[in-house]
């Protein structure tokens, strides 16, 4: 009976390491898709702070809330963003004289990253998340 070449050995050996490593890395940062549904719940996230600001702009021109979304787009260049996978609007909804709510769904919960000022804000866990807001003067920056 023949034995194992030490070639062989050092090469099972090498890929075991190889292997270990890849799955540390997955383990560690994630899969390509679970990194593609953090992207889009960051984006869905910058898009309602884009909303929040736009509501603040009809709210200072108007001293209303808008009836809707589109009331929105109608006063702004660009179109009200819409959910980056669905296309469907996101939602609004009127709660008091200044204050409304912003919902998107979620694909995952929030991890603490940080998506600007007041990101505890924007804290959310997976599924329907709602943010209740105020309309406000818009900051000049």
């Amino acid at each position: 009976m023949k034995g194992v070449s030490p070639h062989a050995v050092i090469g099972g050996v090498i890929a075991l390491v190889v292997a270990g490593a890849v799955t540390a890395g997955l383990a560690v940062i994630g899969s390509p898709s679970e990194a593609r549904l953090e992207r889009l719940d960051a984006r869905r996230i910058q898009d309602l702070q884009t909303l929040s600001r736009l509501i603040d702009v009809y709210w200072m021109r108007h001293s209303r809330l808008p009836s809707s979304l589109d009331a929105v787009s109608l006063e702004s260049p660009a179109t009200a963003p819409r959910d980056p996978v669905s296309g469907q609007p996101y939602e609004f909804r009127a709660t008091g004289e200044k204050r409304y709510e912003l919902c998107a769904m979620f694909d995952r919960r929030s991890t603490g990253t940080t998506h600007g000022r007041g990101e505890e804000l924007w804290a959310h866990g997976a599924g329907r998340g709602c943010f209740p807001l105020e309309a406000r003067e818009p900051s000049r920056s």
